[in-house]
């Protein structure tokens, strides 16, 4: 049992240093190359991880979650997975390369961009193949392996990518060459993990076709989930490189990174809680809705004095991490965007709450209405707007989320205590408004400003969980 727990944290861990790895390595490095090159560079590279990523998504994630849940039940056939699954996702990634060339020459970008995204987007087989391999370490809770494999990429990937914009080969070959190092990395993952399984795996050299297009069969749904996913995700970006060019495409970049930390904060939590959640089907709803207005009370707790200090310092943040003046373009669209974190706090857990009780069926339904109503929100607003049409659609599309997976919840399931939830995020929020207040006119400097507000949004969460302790030793006092 103390073994089996003891897997259980190790992977738990492994799984949190990889995304923690990746989302601070990118957050470097478009950091980086907003200061060394400029935001149309940065709005280049964007755009190119951006049709990377869809199609990724479509050529690949789908089958990582079958591969993952089948190997779990079947693990004698972890070899005709490791040969006939690497073949069919060679296949599926080289149809979805196809799509992403198709697609790019069929829109009206300059052809340094054009290259860009055609060199990263090769980088769509080696993350394909890979998914095999991580399926194999994840089916046999070897997760280590993969953190392994992984991490150390990342860092070596951005170190060598901030070298090269430091000898100033971007003069030269552009942010292709930037994409070229991206589409390296991930060989050399592939590489790796290759070399990792080898030691225990033994592949079975023999294709089997059936079990290919079975495959294909079953995964069909997941495919279309993963696909529909990524492209709501990625809409706002396609549309601004359309409608409002690379510059303004790195200045929306730059808002989404600063978005990053909380988001990874939210996704960290629910997947914590998820078990619990899904555990608590069987028990009484009155347990899962506890759960799920406490997620949304925490988070809250972080969002809301959150939006408070971007509504005083965002502009000066987003100069401080990109260090051009540029970007003070982007504070209007920042504050817009910002409002949406309040959203993301019902959105994560009452989606995680659907999947747990088997409504999943209502988060695909959602992620495609939402994706049409986005679509339409962006073009319209991008095209009378610029960025800040693109935050104000990027707000409409999250209020659209929360406000389906609050009526399917409440409908469905039970009802929320709202008051429950707010009351203490709000009482936060108004004391750091009045902190701002104060420092607004005591302290001129934005850094000290930021520190010292952050020392006191510390000290208030400390005073917060002591009198929650403290109440909650005393209720139970009063119970015995």
């Amino acid at each position: 049992m103390i073994l089996g727990r003891g897997k259980v944290v190790v992977n738990s861990l492994s799984i949190a240093a990889n995304r923690l790895a990746q989302s601070l390595t990118s957050f470097v490095l478009f950091a980086s190359i907003a200061r060394i090159l400029g935001p149309y560079e940065l709005g280049q590279y964007l755009l190119a991880f951006t049709y990377y990523f869809i199609f990724m998504s479509v050529a690949a994630q789908g089958f990582k979650t079958l591969f993952t849940r089948e190997l779990s039940r079947h693990p004698q056939e972890t070899p005709v997975y490791l040969v006939s699954g690497t073949l069919l996702q060679l296949l599926f990634s080289l149809t979805a390369y196809a799509m992403l060339v198709a697609v790019v020459l069929a829109l009206p970008y300059s052809s340094d961009t054009s290259t860009v995204c055609y060199v990263l987007g090769l980088a769509i087989v080696p993350f394909s193949l890979s998914n095999v391999t991580e399926a194999i370490f994840q089916a046999q809770e070897k997760m280590h392996l993969i953190a392994a494999s992984t991490v150390p990429v990342y860092i070596l990937r951005v170190e060598v990518m901030i070298w090269a914009m430091k000898l100033k080969f971007g003069v030269s070959f552009g942010v292709s060459f930037l994409a070229v190092i991206f589409v390296i990395s991930e060989f050399l993952i592939l590489l790796i993990e290759w070399g990792l399984l080898a030691r225990t795996v033994k592949p079975k050299w023999q294709i089997n076709w059936d079990f290919i297009w079975q495959t294909v069969r079953t995964a069909r749904t997941l495919v279309a989930i993963e696909g529909v996913a990524a492209l709501s995700g990625r809409m706002q970006v396609l549309i601004l490189s359309l409608l409002g060019g690379e510059i303004v495409v790195g200045l929306f970049g730059g808002i989404a990174q600063l978005m990053q930390p909380f988001e990874m904060l939210a996704q960290s939590v629910v997947l914590a809680v998820f078990p619990s959640l899904s555990k608590g089907v069987t028990l009484e709803k009155e347990k899962q809705r506890h759960q799920v207005e406490s997620i949304a009370e925490m988070l809250l707790c972080v969002a809301l004095p959150l939006l408070v200090g971007l509504y005083f310092i965002g502009g000066d943040l987003l100069i401080f991490i990109y260090r051009d003046p540029s970007f003070a373009e982007a504070s209007a669209a920042l504050k817009v965007v910002a409002l949406g974190l309040v959203a993301v706090c019902f959105i994560r857990p009452l989606s995680s709450l659907l999947v747990a009780n088997g409504l999943e069926w209502i988060n695909l339904r959602e992620v495609s209405v939402t994706n049409v109503l986005g679509g339409l929100f962006s073009v319209v607003l991008v095209s009378q707007y610029q960025l800040l049409g693109a935050g104000i659609a990027a707000l409409l599309m999250n209020i659209s989320a929360c406000s389906q997976y609050m009526y399917a919840v409440r409908t469905r399931l039970f009802s929320f205590d709202l008051w429950r939830i707010l009351r203490r995020p709000l009482l936060m929020s108004v004391f750091m408004l009045a902190v701002f207040l104060i420092l607004q006119e005591i302290i001129q400097n934005f850094l000290l400003t930021a520190v010292a507000a952050s020392l006191v949004y510390l000290l208030l969460i400390g005073v917060l969980g002591i009198l929650a302790v403290g109440i909650s030793a005393i209720s139970r006092d009063q119970v015995s």
